[in-house]
């Protein structure tokens, strides 16, 4: 019986299937005029990167297959995927309800007379006929729910991609200024080695070789602060990626910057964060609506068998006798000391908030996009400015260099010369993965996840993303 009369499963949840999460508009309007909560329920107001080659004992692994490889594997994912899992089965038992409820039992009877040793058996049968649309408002609600938890899993999936295109984008900062650190050690090494020459020959001062090594050790200390840096997140993408990263070198693709777009418009309607936001007033119109509903009555058809053992049947009065009967049924349960009009405020109230976070969500949203933007294009300038000034930092130390040997300049204007050009570069590499940077962080705003990082049509954990 149990394989006639149940919902049959349905596995389609595990197709995020974007085209249905995202239909809804969105009219950013609405924001300028905020809901605001009464003590009456009451509707709310309208509310270019060079590329690190393979070596012998590297392989070059791109961003793209390094966020594939996080997301196929990360236990987030799989508690979101689990969370969708298990919501799907909760349409199941909403659907159970419009099936044929039977139920069984055995009792004994009236303790108080000589009927005592009697037990009688029941089986009882109930199906649904007519309730104004309660239990597909119920049926409703779970699959809107559904779509809240597929959402969620999209919101899980750009924050891990984000996490790693992150992590990737300051290890190849921190390799670049580890690199500028190494070069300034050695820039300020030879330069030691002049004063200190000089100082044996008598030409110049006996504080130039010690102004030369406070300048070296200074230099050292450094390399040990940008080599920590670029630890913690090589650290940090192998938490991610679970395994040895070593073995890779590291690659932004080229297309990255193209792909993202930056200066498009968004579509709030793809931008996960907006479509969990949207499922969650879905759900609060339907359990307000349920909550209506649960005003009128239900109707049912109830069939009745029952046996009676060693005694009267009480239901025809026969001794040892069977019964059985079929019924219309209707049952309503309209006053409830209140409960039903303070269920029906609270899920008005519940209504007017979901659709307050959808504008919080839009607020947030924009304005991470809107920072990401001036942050490229201010980046963009001050990279000019820099490679400007590092050209004139050359320049000033080829001078300088002159003016030592004719003795008039220190080994202090040589050393900040010297200084002046790694700062200069490692800035210009700080500027450059800033942008990078950046980007990651609009891609993940905006919604661009998947689409950039080549994430549709792929099954991760056993979840296929749609387009």
């Amino acid at each position: 019986m149990d394989q006639f009369f149940k919902p049959k499963a349905d596995d389609d949840f595990r197709q995020v299937k974007l085209n249905e999460l995202s239909d809804f508009s969105f009219d950013p309007k609405q924001v300028e005029q905020l809901p605001v909560i009464t003590t009456q329920a009451s509707p709310s107001a309208p509310v270019s990167m060079p590329l690190m080659n393979g070596t012998a004992d590297k392989q070059t692994l791109s961003l793209y297959d390094a966020i594939k490889i996080a997301v196929a594997r990360h236990p987030e994912v799989t508690q979101s995927v689990s969370s969708l899992a298990s919501q799907n089965a909760f349409i199941d038992v909403a659907k159970a309800g419009y099936y044929p409820q039977l139920s069984a039992g055995v009792s004994t009877g009236d303790m108080t007379s000589g009927e005592r040793g009697r037990q009688l058996f029941n089986v009882n049968a109930t199906q649904l006929l007519f309730d104004f649309g309660k239990q597909k408002s119920l049926v409703g609600t779970e699959e809107a729910k559904l779509q809240f938890s597929q959402a969620q899993v999209l919101v899980t999936i750009d924050q891990i991609a984000l996490e790693v295109a992150s992590a990737i984008v300051n290890i190849k900062r921190y390799e670049e200024i580890t690199r500028i650190a190494r070069e300034q050690i050695a820039g300020i090494s030879r330069i030691r080695e002049i004063a200190n020459l000089r100082a044996e020959a008598g030409i110049s001062s006996q504080a130039d070789p010690i102004q030369a090594q406070s300048y070296y050790e200074s230099a050292q200390s450094n390399l040990i602060l940008q080599e920590t840096q670029l630890n913690v997140f090589k650290q940090r993408l192998r938490t991610l990626m679970g395994t040895d990263i070593s073995k890779y070198n590291w690659e932004i693709p080229e297309s990255l910057i193209k792909a993202s777009d930056i200066y498009s418009e968004p579509k709030f309607n793809e931008i996960p964060k907006m479509m969990a936001a949207k499922a969650e007033v879905d759900v609060a119109e339907l359990e307000k609506k349920q909550t209506q509903l649960s005003r009128y009555p239900t109707l049912n058809v109830k069939g009745t068998l029952s046996q009676a053992v060693n005694g009267r049947n009480p239901n025809n009065n026969q001794d040892d006798g069977t019964d059985s009967s079929i019924m219309l049924e209707a049952n309503s349960t309209f006053f409830q000391g209140g409960a039903i009009s303070s269920r029906s405020r609270a899920a008005s109230f519940a209504e007017e908030a979901a659709k307050a976070k959808v504008n919080a969500v839009y607020l947030e949203t924009i304005d991470e996009i809107r920072r990401a933007q001036e942050q490229v294009e201010n980046k963009q300038r001050q990279m000019k400015v820099l490679i400007d000034q590092q050209a004139t930092s050359v320049r000033t130390k080829e001078l300088y260099q002159e003016q030592y040997k004719l003795g008039t300049r220190t080994a202090v204007d040589l050393l900040n010369a010297e200084q002046a050009i790694h700062r200069s570069n490692s800035d210009i590499e700080t500027a450059r993965y800033d942008i990078y940077e950046n980007l990651v962080q609009y891609i993940a705003a905006s919604g661009k996840s998947r689409d950039v990082y080549q994430l549709n049509n792929l099954t991760i954990q056993g979840v296929e993303l749609k387009p």
